[in-house]
């Protein structure tokens, strides 16, 4: 199926049916979008289009007093919130990878009222899975359309003139239903609101086409348009049924004959599963799943002076906290005539009282410092190392995206030494790396002992580090720097404890050629997680400790 044309053809159900289907979230920027919002327009054109704007504050969204018009008229005017503004229209929401939790929660909550709601559509310019609209607002809209698989941009076909009005298709059969509820679940979809979308889909489908009731095509275009997109597992496949062990008489060949075209619900997900864009079948044929828990940097913590604006609070702007002007007026204005009345002699301008305060709150993600502690002992201690370099390389790649720092510490002979301290610049980590030494002893107690100490400077600095050790676990230097396997494997899980009592997130990677027993317990006394990677490379590498991160922690 042509990509272009099943977005459009998406864009086409959601303007006949928007409160049906909820809303179309429309995933990556570029002619292709601009081409499907162009054709919205068309379709809708007795709808009113909102936009919200970034930052937007309460007052704006859900309705308050409006400041300009109350101080003019010398009394309370109510302004009426975008969201109420919307009701039987569109709303628009740009950037919508970088809208808060509490106005998609708001949001979310409009959609679900019972007062005439508005048709949703979510602009994502997320371009990894951990940049992606709320999954509050995703899961209300029925349509995802990936635009990133639409190459060539050939001016589509005029659309067909819709035939019949969304009412006057009959709701799906029982087994209709029923088809669309198995297909759900054998794509791994838990969320009851996509059979109920799918099933809007296909009547809204039958509309287009001018057919009173929902037909298999409608189905299929359902299962493509609302189900596939919100896949996380291939279904199981169905044993094999054995030979038969006679030749069938005439008569029954000819009643297998009418009876062995494909169950309406295998028809229907494959019609799915075709909708699938490669990519996406193999990552999921390999157990992973699309959802992730999200990232962009650090751990999340509130500011008095810079980041992500929230709501204000009643405070005084004390400590660097900065004072909430236009929403302190929007707190004195509704106070004023009674406020007048108990002066003596009227006064012109605003009253302001110490409740009246209000400060500016802001959400600032910390940067996250990944921190590479490496064997750099033995023999294999010139590959290990050229696997970590490529490992901090990719990685530094994105850190000025991600807001992100890399630190490496190798370990050998008697001690360990820092490579690298936490730094974003490639080509400072470049230098250090050139000429990595390598050989001796392993002094793996003393090269955790550093790790520990580095992510503890980072954590008191504001920053949110993430410790990964690259060994196979065996130690045969002591903290003190004398031989011995015994004495050497002791001092290495009482480090490998004290990481654990600090809290700091850690992974540890087996790079033996086999995995060993060694490396496990290891990440067990450090409460880490374990990961074997024998003879990976700095790609696997990289792409592993992006799995491993902690959740809110960004590469």
């Amino acid at each position: 199926m042509d990509p272009l044309a099943d977005a459009l053809l998406a864009v086409r159900l959601f303007a006949l049916a928007p409160r049906q289907l909820g809303g179309i979230t429309l995933r990556g920027a570029g002619p292709a979008r601009d081409l499907l919002l162009d054709a919205m327009g068309k379709a809708m054109p007795d709808r009113a289009f909102r936009r919200l704007p970034a930052n937007i504050d309460d007052e704006r969204l859900m309705g308050g007093i409006d400041i300009a018009a109350s101080l003019t008229a010398g009394e309370s005017v109510r302004q009426s919130g975008l969201l109420r503004e919307a009701r039987g229209g569109v709303l628009l929401v740009p950037m919508a990878e970088r809208l808060r939790d509490d106005v998609a929660g708001k949001i979310a909550q409009a959609i679900d009222g019972d007062d005439g709601g508005f048709g949703l559509v979510l602009l994502d310019d997320g371009t990894t899975p951990d940049e992606r609209a709320p999954d509050s607002l995703r899961e209300r809209t029925a349509l995802h359309v990936d635009l990133s698989t639409i190459r060539p941009l050939d001016p589509p076909s005029p659309g067909e003139d819709v035939l019949l009005p969304f009412t006057e298709v009959r709701p799906a059969s029982r087994d209709q239903l029923e088809t669309l509820a198995v297909t759900a679940m054998a794509l791994g979809v838990d969320t009851m609101r996509a059979p109920l979308f799918a099933h809007n889909a296909a009547r809204a489908h039958a509309a287009l086409h001018g057919r009173g009731k929902v037909a298999d095509e409608d189905l299929h275009a359902a299962a493509r348009l609302v189900l596939a997109p919100r896949a996380t597992r291939l279904p199981e496949a169905e044993p094999e049924a054995p030979p038969a062990q006679e030749a069938p008489s005439p008569d029954e060949a000819a009643g297998e004959q009418q009876t062995s075209g494909q169950p309406p619900e295998d028809m229907v997900l494959e019609a799915a599963l075709a909708a699938i864009p490669p990519g996406v079948l193999a990552m999921l044929a390999s157990g992973k799943t699309r959802r992730s828990a999200g990232g962009g940097g650090g751990r999340k913590a509130q500011s008095k002076l810079r980041g992500k604006p929230l709501g204000a609070r009643p405070g005084m702007p004390r400590g660097g906290a900065r004072l909430a002007l236009v929403d302190t007026l929007r707190a004195a204005v509704p106070w004023q005539a009674l406020r007048q009345r108990e002066l003596s002699e009227p006064r012109e301008g605003v009253l302001v009282r110490k409740s009246d305060l209000r400060v500016r709150r802001f959400e600032e993600r910390s940067t996250s410092v990944t921190i590479f502690a490496v064997d750099a002992s033995g023999s294999a201690a010139m590959a290990r190392l050229a696997e970590a370099k490529g490992a901090v390389e990719m990685l530094l790649a994105q850190a000025y995206v991600t807001r992100s720092e890399v630190a490496l510490i190798a370990f050998r002979g008697n001690g360990a030494e820092m490579l690298l301290p936490p730094t974003r610049s490639l080509t400072r980590a470049r230098r250090a790396l050139a000429g990595l030494p390598g050989g001796g002893g392993t002094p793996l107690a003393t090269g955790l002992t550093a790790a520990r100490q580095l992510g503890e400077s980072v954590a008191a600095k504001g920053s949110t580090p993430f410790l990964v050790f690259l060994t196979d676990g065996s130690a045969n230097v002591a903290a003190d720097g004398s031989p011995g396997r015994a004495q050497a494997k002791a001092d290495a899980h009482k480090a490998a404890s004290a990481i654990a009592s600090a809290g700091l997130p850690a992974v540890v990677v087996d790079i033996a050629p086999r995995p060993r027993p060694e490396a496990r317990d290891l990440a067990a006394a450090m409460a880490a997680r374990y990961l074997p990677l024998p003879m990976a490379d700095a790609r696997t590498l990289s792409a592993a400790v992006d799995a491993a991160r902690p959740k809110g922690m960004a590469a």
